[in-house]
């Protein structure tokens, strides 16, 4: 796995975990609450649009975090990511551009 695999991956969790808020399913507890809030539509959809946007700025925010471009919890670092078998999968500096393109280069 690369940089770029590693940051879709990250992007298909966010997207899957929208979903499974969003779905009316009472699988989670924040859909149980969104379930319970009896939303019209045009709520609906403003809370997918909310949520949508807080979800990106957080998985973009890790990866950055990760990458040694952002901080995290007030510190900033260089970090590289392995995977389980000692791949180097991100030096510091190959998340951000991919991050870039993948969460808000749409």
């Amino acid at each position: 796995m690369d940089a770029k695999e590693f940051v879709k991956r990250w992007k298909i969790e966010k997207e899957d975990l929208l979903k499974l808020y969003t779905s009316g399913s009472e699988k989670t507890e924040v859909a149980s609450i969104i379930k319970n809030m009896e939303l019209n539509p045009n709520q609906q959809k403003l809370m997918v649009s909310v949520l949508d946007g807080v979800l990106t700025d957080t998985f973009y925010s890790l990866l950055l975090g990760l990458d040694g471009s952002g901080s995290i919890g007030g510190t900033q670092h260089r970090f590289k990511v392995y995977d389980e078998s000692g791949n180097l999968v991100s030096d510091c500096g190959d998340l951000e551009s991919e991050a870039w393109e993948q969460f808000h280069g749409e």
